[in-house]
């Protein structure tokens, strides 16, 4: 089904890259969680287990109001850790080809893939404001997608520079090879800190 710039297709632009032999660059976006399931499962025990003993020492001394707001800490820490660990579950796939620019994000909702016309599309980083941070959006022909949101600014910044590479301006998109090859000889000072291994050019191992 095809929007304007966006199209909705099958899985597989850079599978069929590869396959063909033809360059593509894919960039894989993971938020920064360090923190494991079972480390969340033991430091919410660890400071549960030392709350609830002073909350119990505090109301066999007669202070019965500290074990509510106990309570209401660990609920809070625990919906913390709980929003955590579904944040860190969410990702997102770029995949640059001479002609598309596939984005799949995965989520609380599923998987979603979308392809924009890699000569149409864009790249923007739209500026924060007060406590909103900025958005770095691929769009084309009125649709938009944002990418990155849970990068840093830092990070959203050298993914910025990358995709504006790769993709160029609207209809004025650089040869896929030429840009590569631009990626390849950057320093270490220009790489994504929040993104994965790229894959490319040339052909590769399949993305999913």
């Amino acid at each position: 089904m095809r929007h304007g710039g966006v199209t909705d297709l099958e899985p597989g632009a850079a599978v069929q890259a590869a396959a063909a032999g033809t360059p593509f660059r894919r960039i894989e976006l993971l938020p920064n969680c360090s923190l494991s399931v079972r480390g969340a499962w033991f430091f919410f025990g660890t400071v549960a287990f030392a709350t609830l003993t002073f909350a119990f020492y505090f109301v066999a001394q007669g202070f019965w109001p500290v074990l509510p707001w106990a309570g209401l800490e660990l609920g809070i820490l625990g919906w913390a850790l709980w929003a955590t660990m579904r944040r860190r579950r969410w990702t997102q796939t770029i995949t640059v080809t001479p002609d598309h620019v596939e984005i799949t994000t995965r989520g609380k909702d599923g998987e979603r893939r979308i392809v924009f016309s890699r000569h149409w599309a864009a790249v923007t980083l739209r500026r924060a404001h007060g406590w909103h941070p900025s958005r770095l959006v691929v769009e084309s022909h009125g649709n938009a997608l944002e990418v990155g949101s849970f990068l840093t600014e830092e990070e959203r910044r050298a993914l910025h520079r990358r995709l504006a590479e790769l993709i160029g301006r609207k209809a004025e998109s650089p040869e896929l090879e030429t840009a590569l090859a631009a990626t390849a000889t950057r320093g270490p000072e220009d790489s994504v800190p929040g993104a994965g291994p790229p894959a490319g050019p040339g052909p590769g191992p399949a993305p999913w």
